[in-house]
C-alpha cells in the first residue's frame, strides 16, 4: 500500500496524510519518511507543557506529525469539547508549526429542521476567532455531518457542496474575504467509500476527504485517494 499511495503523491496531483492513533505515531512517521506522504494526529491538548496527566502536548507532536485532526464530532460529543476549546487547539497548532484539519458538522435534529446553515455558521465562526488571513487560508476544514458518521448514511454530494460552499466558505468570506475563502482547503467526512466518493469528489467546492472506517481497508483507502486524481483532471 505504501508504494501505491507514494506514486499517487508523486504525481503532485494528490495529498495524503495518515492519522494514526498517538501510540503508532513515531512508527507511521518512520514508514513515510521520504515519500511525501503526511502525517497527522487525532488530538492533542492546548498547552505546550504543564502538569495535564495524560494528555499530549502540541511539542510532543511536533516531532512526529504535520497535521492534527482538531473538533472532531467524538471529541466534540464523547469528551465535552467545547466551540472555546477548539479555538484554542488551533492556536496551539498553529504557534508549533502543525496545520489543523478542522471538524465541523451537525446532529441528526438540527438536520432534520432545516438548521445546519446556522450551526456549521456557528462552529466556523468560533472556531476561526483571533486568527489572522494567513493562518485562516492554511486551515483545513472537514466538514462531517454527525449523522453521517459511522452510520453508512453519507449526505449526498450536491447536500454537502451546497454546505460547504454557503455555510463554510460563506461564513469565512464574510469574516475574511472571498480570497481567503477560496483558498480554504474545505474536506468531506462522513462514511466516505470507494463507492461514493467519486459523487464528492467532482463537487467544486469540495477539496477532498477526511476518510474513516474505510481507511482501515488498504485497498479501498487507495481507491479513494486514487479518486483524488479526478480532482485535478
Amino acid at each position: 500500500m505504501k508504494d501505491e499511495l507514494t506514486q499517487l503523491v508523486a504525481t503532485g496531483k494528490v495529498e495524503i496524510v495518515l492519522c494514526p492513533p498517538f501510540v503508532y505515531l513515531w512508527a507511521v512517521d518512520e514508514l513515510t519518511r521520504g515519500t511525501g506522504i503526511g502525517v497527522g494526529a487525532q488530538n492533542m491538548y492546548t498547552e505546550p507543557k504543564g502538569a495535564f496527566t495524560g494528555e499530549i502536548s502540541p511539542t510532543m507532536l511536533a516531532d512526529v506529525a504535520q497535521y492534527v485532526i482538531i473538533g472532531h464530532s467524538e471529541r466534540r460529543q464523547y469528551f465535552h469539547e467545547t466551540d472555546d476549546l477548539v479555538n484554542k487547539k488551533i492556536h496551539a497548532a498553529f504557534a508549533h508549526q502543525l496545520k489543523p484539519i478542522m471538524c465541523v458538522g451537525e446532529p441528526l435534529e438540527t438536520y432534520e429542521m432545516g438548521e445546519t446553515d446556522v450551526w456549521v455558521r456557528g462552529q466556523v465562526h468560533a472556531a476561526v476567532k483571533d486568527l489572522n488571513e494567513d493562518e485562516v487560508s492554511r486551515l483545513v476544514i472537514a466538514y462531517e455531518p454527525i449523522w453521517a458518521i459511522g452510520t453508512g448514511k453519507a449526505a449526498t454530494g450536491a447536500g454537502a457542496n451546497t454546505v460547504i460552499g454557503i455555510s463554510i466558505r460563506g461564513e469565512i468570506a464574510d469574516l475574511y474575504g472571498e480570497v481567503v475563502a477560496k483558498s480554504v482547503r474545505v474536506q468531506y467526512g462522513g462514511s466516505v467509500t470507494a463507492q461514493n466518493i467519486d459523487e464528492f469528489i467532482v463537487q467544486p467546492e469540495i477539496d477532498g476527504a477526511l476518510v474513516g472506517g474505510a481507511s482501515l481497508k488498504a485497498d479501498e483507502f487507495v481507491a479513494i485517494c486514487r479518486a483524488g486524481l479526478k480532482k485535478n483532471v
